[in-house]
């Protein structure tokens, strides 16, 4: 018995001296990946900011496409970044989840579907060919090959729809539903929240009842395979963070009126200092 006793007593001490061992030798630089969406450079800036404020360096590391960020992520080449692994970014998430975790959840709200006025009087995509002549057959889209366009190839078909989708870009797609605004035309067009584009316009998503669209998506931090366990402090400030879809219509907002993204997150930032604050406690205690 005292044999067992003095064994369980060693082993404590072992598991103690590790764990105080792993939590010393934390690193205190995060490699943090960054694909180029406003509103998630936006939420990693905000969290970049408070890491630092707890004495982590960061570097940031810029991404354009999906795959490459998650390719990245997985060879551990970057240690974070935010993402949609749920639906937007289902497949890159599959693909290498074995080598990823999810840390904690960013923000939420993420929209993207068919939108039209809200003067328009149908609310629904089944609506669309019962008025096919008011909007000229036409669907006005976003940049070729983008998953907004093709999720948006997917509604024409599941719905039957005898519409052409119009290809183009995102100021196009806000230029052309501006100037029928103007005019009070009909007007049937692509676009995504959290976007200045819902504060500055009276628009609506039209409904989608056989659910070809994206469902509303969460932000997510995304690690490689570990980092939670080598990090409990860098993970325990990451989680600690919440941008609200407000804040980033907001700050979306501030950057089509002509500030830098970073202008944009500081000016949030100023305004919501108390917050901040608290979120700083975090880890201190």
């Amino acid at each position: 018995m005292n044999h067992l006793k003095k064994c369980l007593a060693s082993l404590a001490l072992s598991l103690g001296l590790a764990v105080s061992s792993a939590a010393a030798q934390e690193a205190q630089k995060i490699k943090m990946g960054v694909m180029q969406w406003e509103t998630i450079a936006m939420t990693s800036s905000v969290t970049e900011h408070l890491l630092e404020r707890h004495g982590f360096e960061v570097e940031e590391v810029e991404f354009q496409e999906w795959g490459v960020a998650f390719a990245a992520l997985g060879k551990g080449d970057v240690d974070v970044l935010i993402s949609h692994p749920d639906y937007a970014a289902a497949d890159y998430w599959e693909r290498n989840a074995r080598k990823l975790e999810k840390l904690s959840v960013a923000s939420y709200g993420y929209n993207a579907g068919l939108i039209v006025p809200s003067y328009v009087t149908i609310n629904s995509i089944d609506e669309l060919n019962e008025h096919k002549e008011k909007f000229r057959g036409r669907i006005i889209g976003v940049e070729p090959g983008s998953g907004m366009m093709r999720q948006s190839e997917n509604v024409v078909n599941e719905y039957g729809l005898e519409y052409e989708i119009i290809e183009g870009s995102g100021p196009v797609a806000v230029a052309e539903l501006k100037s029928a605004l103007d005019r009070g035309e009909w007007i049937v067009s692509m676009y995504w929240t959290p976007s200045w584009v819902f504060q500055e316009f009276d628009i609506k998503f039209l409904k989608d009842p056989k659910g070809v669209q994206e469902p509303t998506e969460t932000y997510v931090w995304l690690a490689h395979k570990g980092f939670a366990v080598q990090n409990p402090k860098a993970r325990e400030v990451i989680a600690s963070v919440f941008v609200p879809e407000s804040a980033l219509t907001q700050m979306t907002g501030w950057v089509k009126e002509g500030a830098s993204i970073d202008e944009a997150v500081a000016r949030w930032e100023k305004a919501n200092a108390n917050r901040l604050d608290r979120q700083a406690m975090i880890g201190n205690q």
